[in-house]
Order: structure tokens, then sequence, then C-alpha cells
């Protein structure tokens, strides 16, 4: 069930430009495509939790421990190798960016681990690399989050510098600056990339005045416009305890946790003052828009309305999702679009779930010429998979390989805390860990044809086309 691994602390950098790179690499605008298909997404991480659909109870190793200040972590105590990760988010993301000013979470993030308390962004780096730690944050759609990795000797400062970072982020000027010029810089890299041109108007078209069709790191048009003083209204409408989900994994017991994480976020608010976030749906199923770049390939990104987790249809459609493009090898778009005709070198799909709304997704390259070819043929292939649904083969080998590889999200202390986290932030018990492949080996043909046709409907998509494609109407 769990077995050492080998340790991955990685060394922070005391290079600031080099330290921002990922930062400003990460577009929010659409995940890569998981060999899984994106069911439960990995999140980064040191110890395995390994095993298949009939090795020991998951969930059994994951205590529940309620603290003092009564927040609830979730712990996978194992000290086969002396490291702790712990990974956390709070509730409230990009979607909380004030209208008109998209970026404010994502670059709140970038900046809260440069300075802290005492110390100015130098000298924390230099702390951290003292120290062999790594803390990090991030901002997605509706979370903003926090991970942390150590060296249990170093567990006492580890905690002490996140402390700072959560209650004391210091939102310096200078690193407030350079931040924001490195995202502004990655922004107008990527303003002639036909992929990140594509996702970005797919995204505004699909949700139309809504906060789900704004970019994660904002741009260039009021990237410059952000100040500290909009971080620091974001930080304190988001940080609260209040809907705070907490896992940590490694060489630590519960008490010696409990009390770091009193420590860390007790005197946060109770409450946070997030703005209201309404359901939203995908709009523009149906239309083909064009984006014209002077570039000899076309970049197609597709998509509809797909199924929230918690609908009683999500299982199974992960499963069909699979068949159609998330499989990538065995999937029915990478076979089609590439093995039979060579029109491009990889096409997929994918579910994509957020708080308030979900969409199947997908996208492909090919040259110009055929653009309307590969369209044609992934239509087709959707079409064919909402009207007949899945072949007794396909749905055997999607499940057993979506049962099978479930493990490998688990396989270091990272991905374990990362995916503890993501389960309570979906909604999930922690029986989740358990239940998942039951799920997926349940599902039956006549649910798989069910969901493939509530999925799939009539086929119709929203198609945005980045180039200058041939064939498209």
């Amino acid at each position: 069930m769990f077995q050492a691994a080998r340790p991955l602390i990685r060394h922070a950098s005391h290079d600031t430009f080099s330290r921002k790179r990922a930062k400003e690499a990460h577009s929010g605008l659409f995940p890569k495509p998981d060999l899984d298909a994106m069911t439960m997404p990995p999140i980064s991480t040191n110890i395995a939790l390994g095993g298949q659909a009939h090795s020991p109870s998951r969930a059994n190793a994951v205590q529940k421990i309620v603290t003092r200040g009564g927040l609830e972590v979730w712990l996978v105590e194992d000290y086969a190798v002396p490291l702790v990760a712990i990974e956390f988010a709070f509730k409230g993301g990009a979607s909380q960016d004030p209208a008109g000013k998209p970026g404010v979470a994502s670059l709140l993030a970038g900046v809260l681990d440069e300075g802290a308390g005492p110390y100015d962004s130098n000298a924390f780096h230099a702390a951290l690399e003292d120290y062999a730690l790594e803390i990090s944050f991030s901002a997605d759609r509706d979370i903003l989050t926090g991970r942390m990795q150590t060296l249990a000797r170093h567990t006492d400062k580890a905690f002490e510098l996140l402390r700072l970072c959560v209650n004391e982020a210091r939102l310096d000027e200078e690193p407030f600056e350079r931040v924001k010029s490195q995202i502004a810089a990655g922004l107008k890299r990527e303003i002639n990339d036909p992929d990140y041109a594509a996702s970005r108007v797919f995204r505004n078209l699909a949700y139309p005045k809504h906060a789900y069709g704004e970019p994660v790191r904002g741009d260039l048009a009021s990237l410059g416009d952000l100040t500290r003083t909009a971080l620091a209204s974001m930080r304190a409408a988001v940080f609260s305890r209040k809907g705070l989900k907490i896992a940590a994994v490694g060489a630590i017991d519960a008490a010696t946790l409990a009390k770091h994480i009193d420590d860390v976020f007790g005197a946060l608010p109770e409450k946070s003052s997030l703005v209201p976030i309404q359901e939203t749906l995908v709009s523009g199923v149906g239309t083909v828009h064009v984006v014209d770049l002077d570039i000899p390939q076309s970049t197609i990104r597709f998509g509809r309305q797909g199924l929230l987790r918690k609908d009683a249809d999500f299982v199974p459609a992960t499963v069909v999702n699979h068949i159609l493009g998330g499989g990538v090898f065995s999937a029915r778009l990478f076979k089609e679009v590439r093995e039979k005709r060579g029109l491009a070198y990889s096409a997929y799909s994918q579910l994509l779930t957020f708080e308030h709304g979900a969409m199947l997704t997908g996208s492909t390259s090919t040259k110009n010429e055929s653009a309307g070819e590969a369209m044609k043929v992934i239509e087709s292939e959707i079409r064919s998979l909402a009207d007949q649904g899945p072949g007794e083969e396909e749905l055997d080998k999607a499940k057993k390989y979506l049962i099978g590889s479930y493990a490998l999200r688990f396989d270091t202390s990272t991905k374990i805390a990362g995916q503890l986290v993501r389960l309570q932030t979906d909604g999930y018990g922690v029986e989740y860990l358990d239940e998942r492949n039951k799920l997926i080996a349940a599902v039956t043909m006549q649910d798989a044809k069910r969901a493939a046709k509530r999925l799939l409907d009539d086929g119709a998509l929203l198609v945005v086309v980045a180039g200058k494609p041939v064939g498209m109407k």
C-alpha cells in the first residue's frame, strides 16, 4: 500500500529569474492531457501509495485529524523516507479576480513566496535554500493552492517559513513588479502561439461574461493596472479557515502536525468574503471561429458541455471520454486522426470540471490544408460514439486502464498530498480512495451508452481554429 520512494527534494534556486519561470509558463487556460483522461489530475510530490484493485485499503492509511483550532487535516503518516509534504487549498482562485482585472489571484500566488515577515525576497529564498525547503503557491480557477516539502529534521523551520508566507507575506514593490513583468513577458511570447491563441478565444466564447472566460494570468491590457492593493484585497477575501483543505504526508505524527497547522492557519479569519460565482454552461456550441495567424499549421480547439462530478453519469462519462480521446494511443481520435490518416501528431479529448461548470474539450494540430478533413474525422467519431456507444473490447480496455493506472497518482509523497487535497476540494470523502476503482469496474455497456449520449448528444461543437485553415465552414 505505502512504500518508500526515492527522495525528491528540490533545492530552491537563489536566481530570481529561474525560480519564476515555472510561474510565468502556466497559462491557466487548459491543462495538458493526462493519460487517465483527467478524472483526477495529478498534482506534484515522495512516498508511494501503490496497489491495484485488490490491494489493502488506501482509505485506512489516511488519518483525519481535527486540530484544537478546529481545522481538519488528512494525514498519511510514514517514516520510510525522512520527508514531510503538505498541500493546502483555499476556496476562491482566479474566479475571484475583480471584474476587468484578470490575473490578480495568479499574481498574488507568484508573490507570496517572495519575502515574508523579517525576510525580503532574497533572504527568504536564501533560507529555503539553506534548509533545502520548497514552498510555492499557484492559482487555479476555483482555488488558490500552496505546498511545502521539507526534510523531517527541518520541519520546525519549514512550518515557520510557511506561517510567514500565509500570514505575513510582504508583497514588496520590487518582487511585485518583477513577477508582473515576467508574466507580461510570457504573455507577449504567446501572442503568436497558435495553441495559446486558440485556447484564449475558445475560453472567451465558451464562457462569455463569466469568470471562467477570463485568463488566469491576466492579459497585457489589464496586467499593468494591477496593484499591490488589489493583491492585499484578494488575500483578505480568500485566506480564511472556512473551506480550507489540508493534507500532509510523511515523517510526522498527528499531534506534531496539528500544532504546526494551528500555528500556520489558526490566526486566519474564520470566514472568507468571496464573490458568488454563477453556475454556467458552455456557449457557442455549433459555431466555428477562426483566429487568423500566418503560420503553416492550424491548431484546433473544440468542446461542448460536460458533466459535473456530482452527476450520476460522471464516472461512465469518464470511461467514454477515455475511449474517445483520453486514452491517447488507444483512443478513437488518436487512431483515426493520426494512425489511419496521418493528419496530426496527436488528437485528444478531456473532461474539465470546475466548481460551477463542466466541459468536454479536445484539441489537435495539423497543416492548414488538412484542417477541414481532421475536423470532419473528429466530428464523425463523436457522432458515432454518441449514436452507437463503445464496443465491448473498447469498454473493457478502457476500464482496465483506468483502474490499473490509478496507483500512478500516488507514487510520491507530494502526489499523495496533492491528491488528498484534490479529493477534498472536489467534495469526496476519504473512502473514495477505495471506491473509485470499484465505480469504474461497475460501469456497464448500458451505462456507457447512456453517458455517451448525454455527453456527446448530437455531436455539435464549439470550434476555434488558429492558423489559416482550409475546408473549415
